[in-house]
C-alpha cells in the first residue's frame, strides 16, 4: 500500500486504467509551514495526514510503545461530524463541508488506530457506521464515497470492520458481502497473472493483476488489518487452485503464490505506477511480506524480508513515518525485531519526527503466545516482540474487544464478541 493515499493520486491512476474515475472534490489548500504538534513528519500533509498518522500510532502500539496524547488527540480531532476522515483538516474548529474530500481508506485506517489503542468507541462507531452507509452493491468499497469498488479499499475496510469486532461476511448491501467483492476482482488460475487481484476492472470489465491491490486482497481476503498476526506456517508453499466460487481462504491463497513468485526472483516487487522506471517498489514489497506471513507463508516472506532490511533504510528515511509503519508491519508479521531491522530501530527512526511518546516499555507487561507458536521457531525468528505488543494483535480483536464490549454493557449498548473467521 502506497505510504500517500489521496483522492487526486487514485483518481489519476484509476483514469489511467480506464475506468471511471470517482467525482471529487478538489483538494484543500496546501496547510502552513507550521505544523501541527501532534503530528508525525515533517512534510506536507495535506494528502496523508491522517494515514501516516493512523499507521504510525498502530505501528508504536505493536512495537510496544505508549503514543503520546497529543499525537492521539490530533488523529481523533480530524474526523468529521458524521463519522468520516478526509486525508487532511488544516483547521479541525471549522466543520466539514463538501469541499473537504472523506474518503474509506483514511477512515478505515483511523478506524484500525484507534479501536487498537483502545477507549474510542464513540469515534469508532460512528466512522463504521459511515463506512457501511457507503458501501457499494457489489459488497465492496471504492476511495471515494460512489466510486467503484477496488480491492485496495474494500480490504482496508474489512481490517477496520474486524478491529471493532464486527464480522465483514455479515456486514452486506443486499446479498453481497466484502468477500463477493472481492473475488470478482480475483484473477483466475491460469494465463497471465494467476491467482492476483486487480485494483479494478478496466473499461470493459478485464481484470489485470496489481501486485500491490493483491497484498492487500490477501489481508482482506482473510479478514485481517494491517498489521496482522503470522497466520500459522503451512507446510508447503500456497498455490493457486480452484474455479468458481471460492472461498475468501482459497482466494488468499491463490493471491499469495502470485506473490511468492513476483518476490522470487530479485526479492521484491516492482514499482506498477504507469510510467515508472523498472525499480524496486519498497512499500508494496512490505506490503507482501504481510501478506505472505499472514497467509501462512512465513518461509516465503523471508526472501523479500531480508532484501528491505539490506536496502529500505534510504527509502524509509525519505518517505517518513508510513514508510517506517509499513517495516515494522512486516517486522511484526515475521516475529523480526523493529529494533534491530538490518541495524536499525525502527521505532526509535519513527517516533523521531513526531511527538515524544511515553518511555514505558509495553513489552513488559504481559505475555502473550502467538496461536502458531507449537515451541519451535519455525523459521520466522520467533516471537520476541510479540510480549505485550500481543495484546493488540489483530488491531482490535481479543482483548480489546473483551473491553469494548465491559464498557457497551455498562452503558446499556450492544454487546457480544463478533470477532469473524472468513
Amino acid at each position: 500500500m502506497n505510504v500517500r493515499r489521496s483522492a487526486v493520486v487514485l483518481a489519476a491512476a484509476v483514469s489511467v486504467i480506464g475506468v471511471a474515475a470517482p467525482a471529487v472534490a478538489a483538494p484543500s489548500p496546501s496547510p502552513s509551514a507550521t505544523l501541527p504538534s501532534g503530528l508525525y513528519g515533517s512534510a506536507d500533509p495535506t494528502y496523508d495526514g491522517v494515514w501516516r498518522q493512523s499507521l504510525a500510532l498502530l505501528a508504536q502500539h505493536m512495537a510496544g510503545v505508549r503514543p503520546a496524547a497529543e499525537a492521539v488527540d490530533w488523529l481523533t480531532g480530524q474526523q468529521c461530524a458524521n463519522g468520516a476522515f478526509a486525508p487532511y483538516r488544516a483547521d479541525p474548529a471549522k466543520a466539514c463541508d463538501a469541499k473537504l474530500p472523506v474518503d474509506t481508506n483514511n477512515t478505515a485506517a483511523a478506524v484500525q488506530a484507534l479501536a487498537a489503542l483502545g477507549g474510542h468507541y464513540t469515534a469508532t462507531d460512528k466512522a463504521v457506521a459511515w463506512l457501511k452507509s457507503v458501501q457499494n452493491t457489489d459488497g465492496g468499497w471504492g476511495y471515494a464515497p460512489g466510486g467503484a469498488s477496488d480491492t485496495n479499499s474494500t480490504s482496508v475496510v474489512v481490517g477496520a470492520l474486524t478491529a471493532v469486532g464486527d464480522k465483514p461476511q455479515d456486514v452486506r448491501k443486499g446479498e453481497r458481502s466484502p468477500y463477493d467483492a472481492l473475488r470478482k476482482l480475483a484473477l483466475p488460475c491460469k494465463g497471465a497473472g494467476a491467482g492476483a487481484f486487480a485494483f479494478q476492472p478496466d473499461k470493459e470489465g478485464k481484470l489485470a493483476a496489481n501486485a500491490d491491490a493483491t497484498a492487500a486482497g490477501v489481508v482482506g481476503a482473510l479478514g485481517k488489518g494491517l498489521v496482522p498476526a503470522p497466520g500459522k506456517e503451512t507446510d508447503t508453499a500456497a498455490t493457486c487452485a480452484g474455479a468458481g466460487d471460492l472461498s475468501p481462504r482459497q482466494v488468499a491463497a491463490n493471491g499469495a503464490s502470485y506473490l511468492a513468485k513476483s518476490v522470487a526472483k530479485d526479492g521484491y516487487l516492482k514499482s506498477v505506477l504507469p510510467g515508472a522506471a523498472d525499480q524496486p517498489d519498497y512499500g508494496n514489497t512490505a506490503d507482501a511480506v504481510v501478506a505472505l506471513a499472514a497467509q501462512g507463508g512465513v518461509a516465503q516472506a523471508q526472501q523479500p524480508l531480508r532484501w528491505l532490511e539490506k536496502n529500505s533504510a534510504a527509502w524509509a528515511k525519505k518517505s517518513g513515518p508510513a514508510a517506517y509503519a509499513q517495516l515494522i508491519f512486516a517486522a511484526y508479521a515475521t516475529g523480526t525485531d523493529p529494533r534491530d531491522f538490518g541495524g536499525a530501530d525502527l521505532v526509535r527512526q519513527l517516533g523521531a519526527p513526531g511527538p515524544a511518546s511515553s518511555t514505558a516499555d509495553l513489552r513488559d507487561t504481559a505475555t502473550v503466545k502467538d496461536d502458531s507458536d507449537d515451541g519451535s521457531d519455525n523459521g520466522s525468528g520467533g516471537v520476541w516482540w510479540m510480549v505485550g505488543a500481543g495484546l493488540a494483535a489483530g488491531a482490535g480483536v481479543g482483548f480489546l474487544i473483551s473491553g469494548r464490549n465491559k464498557s457497551r454493557n455498562k452503558s446499556g449498548n450492544k454487546s457480544g464478541n463478533k470477532g469473524q473467521q472468513p
